[in-house]
C-alpha cells in the first residue's frame, strides 16, 4: 500500500506507508465472547462436530498430547481431554504415555479408518468452530454503527492528507451513519485513498472474529490473516480462544468483483467453504472501488445487495440449496468517477445514505502538493515552475487541475534523471520533456 501526502484525498508520492494511526491505541470491544469453555457441555457446537475434528487433527499429527490438542483445536484442556476420553471410549485412539503428567495420545487403526471418512466429507481441521448463533449475535454487538466517531479520530486519520475541515466533516458524518457511502468524482482526485483511509477511523477499536462458522455440520472459514489485523496484546487470557481480537476489518474489492464472490466460496477438494468478501468484511468496511467497472453490471450488484443494504442482512446458499441468515454489519463504500445517476437507479441512491463529490483543486492547493511532492523526492525546482505546469495544463491542454498531477510528473523527472546519472532538478526543459511523456499529445 502507498500512502502519501494530498490535497482533498489523493495518494501522492511516499514509496513507504506513513501510518498515523500506528501507535493508536486500540480499544477492546465492549461486548466480548464468553469465557473459555471448560467442558463441552458449555459450548456452542455439538460434540460430533468436535469429536471429528480432534479426530482428523489427531489422523494428521499422527501422536500429539492433550495440551498440543488443546492448542490445535483452540479449545481448553478440560475440553480436550473430555474428547480425547470420547475417542478412547470408542477406540478411535489410545495412550502412549504420560509427558510431565499430560498424556500423550495417538490414533489407532479403526480410528485412522474412520478419520480417511471423515476426511471424504471435509478436509477441515483448523481451531474450533463456533455456531452460526454465536457469530450472528457477536456480530450484532460489535456492529459498525456503535463506533462512535469523532473530530479528532478522524483528524488523527487523515493527518497525512491535506483535507478541508469541511470536506473532514462530511467524512465524519458519513462515517458515524454505519452505512453507506458514494464517493464520486473524475479520475485522480483521492477517493479510493479517501476510502482506504477511512477504514483507518473505525479501525481504532477492535472486534472479535471467530476462526470458523459451523452451520449443519458444514464449515465456513472467516478469519483471513490476509484482511483481519489481530490485536493479540489486548486479548483477555480467559477468551475463548476460537475468536480472534481484530481491528476493524477493511476490504477492497475491485474490478475482480464477481457476483459468485458475494455468495459462500465452496472448494470441492477441501470439501469447506470460504467466507463471501462481505461477511469478511462484517464489523469494517467493504469498499467497492472502481464501481461500474466490475466484471458484473451495476445492476446485478443492486439485485443482490438491495435487501442488505436496507435491512442489513444477507441470505448465502449452501452447497445443497439452504439458505442462511447471516447480518450485513458494515460500512460499504462506493468509489467511482462515474456520474451516479447514470450508474445506477434512484432505487439503489436511496439505500446509499450519503454521496460525496470529490472534485479537483485551486491553483493555491496544486502548488502547495507541487511543493511537498518537489521536497519529499529532493527534487529542487525553478519558482515559477508550478505556475508554468498550471498553465500547460489548463490553457493548452485544457484539463482541470486534478491532484494526482503533481506526483505523476514529477515522476517523470525522477525517472529521466535516474536514467541519465544525475541528481533530479526540476526546469522548464525538464518540464517540456516530462509533459510531453505524460500527456496524450493533442492532434
Amino acid at each position: 500500500m502507498v500512502t502519501s501526502l494530498a490535497v482533498d484525498g489523493y495518494n501522492f508520492f511516499k514509496d513507504e506507508p506513513v501510518d498515523e494511526l500506528a501507535n493508536a491505541p486500540v480499544d477492546a470491544p465492549m461486548d466480548a465472547p464468553a469465557t473459555r469453555p471448560q467442558s463441552i457441555q458449555e459450548l456452542d457446537v455439538r460434540q460430533s462436530v468436535l469429536e471429528d475434528l480432534a479426530l482428523k487433527i489427531l489422523y494428521l499429527s499422527g501422536s500429539l498430547s492433550i495440551s498440543e490438542l488443546s492448542e490445535r483445536t483452540r479449545l481448553s484442556f478440560e475440553v480436550a481431554k473430555e474428547l480425547s476420553a470420547q475417542l478412547r471410549a470408542e477406540l478411535n485412539c489410545q495412550v502412549t504415555g504420560v509427558n510431565g503428567y499430560v498424556p500423550q495420545i495417538a490414533i489407532t487403526s479403526q480410528g485412522r479408518a474412520r478419520a480417511i471418512e471423515l476426511f471424504s466429507q471435509s478436509h477441515y481441521a483448523g481451531p474450533a468452530p463456533v455456531s452460526l448463533q454465536s457469530y450472528v449475535e457477536q456480530v450484532r454487538l460489535q456492529s459498525v454503527r456503535r463506533a462512535e466517531i469523532h473530530e479528532d479520530g478522524v483528524q488523527r486519520a487523515f493527518a497525512h492528507l491535506v483535507i478541508g475541515d469541511e470536506t473532514l466533516r462530511k467524512f465524519g458524518t458519513a462515517l458515524n451513519s454505519g452505512s453507506s457511502i458514494f464517493l464520486y468524482g473524475p479520475p485522480g482526485t483521492g477517493k479510493t485513498t479517501i476510502a482506504e483511509t477511512m477504514s483507518r477511523v473505525v479501525a481504532e477499536d477492535a472486534v472479535w472474529i471467530p476462526y470458523a462458522v459451523e452451520v449443519d455440520g458444514q464449515i465456513i472459514t472467516v478469519f483471513d490473516p490476509a484482511i483481519h489485523k489481530r490485536v493479540a496484546d489486548a486479548e483477555p487470557a480467559t477468551r475463548d480462544e476460537r475468536w480472534v481480537l481484530c481491528e476493524r476489518p477493511a476490504v477492497l474489492a475491485g474490478g475482480e468483483l464477481t457476483i459468485e464472490m458475494l455468495d459462500l466460496q465452496f472448494n470441492p477438494v477441501t470439501k469447506f467453504y470460504v467466507a463471501p468478501v462481505q461477511m469478511k468484511a462484517n464489523n469494517g468496511v467493504l469498499i467497492i472501488d472502481d464501481f461500474g467497472r466490475q466484471r458484473m453490471r451495476p445492476e446485478d450488484l443492486l439485485n443482490r445487495w438491495v435487501v442488505p443494504l436496507d435491512r442489513r442482512i444477507d441470505f448465502l446458499s449452501l452447497a445443497g440449496g439452504k439458505k442462511i441468515e447471516i447480518p450485513f454489519e458494515m460500512l460499504v463504500v462506493f468509489a467511482s468517477n462515474m456520474d451516479p445517476a447514470e450508474l445506477v437507479d434512484a432505487c439503489f441512491l436511496r439505500r446509499i445514505q450519503t454521496k460525496i463529490r470529490i472534485g479537483t483543486v485551486s491553483d493555491a492547493q496544486f502548488c502547495e502538493i507541487f511543493r511537498r511532492v518537489a521536497d519529499q523526492n529532493e527534487v529542487g525546482f525553478e519558482p515559477g515552475i508550478p505556475k508554468d505546469l498550471i498553465d500547460f495544463i489548463r490553457g493548452t491542454m485544457k484539463q482541470e487541475l486534478r491532484q494526482c498531477y503533481p506526483r505523476d510528473i514529477v515522476n517523470q523527472v525522477l525517472w529521466a534523471a535516474r536514467y541519465e546519472g544525475k541528481k533530479p532538478y526540476f526546469d522548464y526543459t525538464a518540464m517540456a520533456l516530462a509533459v510531453e511523456a505524460y500527456f496524450l499529445a493533442r492532434p
